[in-house]
């Protein structure tokens, strides 16, 4: 009888052992938490020791590269270089003299390309006609220019005062001739005596600058010995081509040799903030003119 006890069907066996294994997994499962969480821990555990490293490895790295700039004179900032001027010659000194100078690429490139066409620095003075020198700058370098004695016309003063070096094969006028100095061409001037060609030319080409001659006077401008020259010319002063000072440009002002660039850009600005010019006493208080400057521009200028 106690075996029908214990006998049970194949149902009921199969019933009995997926009881047992339930609560063999219920009794087993909080043993079993610890084995799947462990990985998780130990991959935060790991990355959280990388990180740490990593900084460490960061900061070791930033101090060493500090220390080498704290000991290499190149990394720390540079300190600009102060310009010493010296000796130069605007007619032949390249752009690496004018940088060396302290004048900026775009100014050396301006006085290359003036000197490519033909253009001359005859006196240290002209050297304040280059577009966007400032006054300072002019100032400070002045004293440094050095004109190379083949470029100044000395040659013209020693034409007129030496007369047997050979003879002149063009016509030459006799005394007691007299002829417009605004109208006469380079043909006609090497008629004068003592007058070749380059002479000629350079009366001519000054002469278009200045917009015509309104006194004999104005020849020594150009090294010319004007006793000499005085008994050979007349001047008519209507002749002059005058600059409308309440139209004209900056570039056309300067383009006259009594008009520098500081005072073409006064001008201007006065027409703005001022309106038209009727006097020269409109100028006067400004710094960049002289009561010789206001003199000398006032037979070449107007105001309609």
């Amino acid at each position: 009888m106690w075996k029908d006890f214990f006998y049970f069907t194949k149902t009921e066996r199969q019933g009995i052992i997926v009881l047992v294994v339930l609560i063999l997994g219920v009794l087993l499962l909080p043993n079993l938490f610890p084995l799947f969480n462990r990985p998780k821990e130990v991959d935060t555990l790991k990355q959280e020791k990388f990180q740490k490293e990593y900084n460490e490895f960061i900061a070791s790295l930033e101090e060493v590269e500090s220390h080498k700039k704290s000991k290499n004179p190149t990394s720390r900032p540079s300190v600009r270089k102060e310009i010493t001027p010296f000796a130069f010659d605007p007619n032949t000194a390249d752009s690496m003299t004018f940088l060396s100078l302290g004048l900026p690429a775009w100014m050396a490139k301006n006085i290359l390309n003036y000197r490519r066409k033909q253009g001359i620095f005859r006196h240290p003075e002209d050297f304040r006609k280059i577009y966007g020198l400032e006054e300072e700058q002019y100032q400070t370098l002045l004293p440094y220019i050095r004109i190379a004695e083949k470029i100044r016309p000395k040659d013209t003063v020693r034409l007129l005062t030496i007369q047997n070096v050979r003879k002149d094969t063009v016509f030459k006028y006799q005394p007691g001739t007299v002829i417009s100095l605004n109208q006469a061409d380079t043909t006609e001037l090497k008629k004068i005596p003592g007058i070749g060609s380059s002479i000629a030319r350079m009366i001519v080409n000054y002469r278009k600058r200045l917009g015509a001659f309104y006194r004999i006077e104005q020849l020594q401008e150009i090294h010319l010995k004007v006793e000499k020259l005085r008994p050979w010319f007349s001047i008519n002063p209507d002749e002059i081509r005058r600059i409308n000072l309440n139209k004209a440009s900056v570039e056309r002002m300067m383009h006259h040799p009594y008009i520098n660039y500081y005072q073409a850009r006064v001008i201007v600005e006065y027409r703005k903030k001022k309106g038209r010019l009727k006097s020269l006493k409109q100028l006067s208080l400004y710094e960049e003119f002289t009561s010789a400057d206001l003199e000398r521009i006032e037979p070449y200028i107007c105001y309609d």
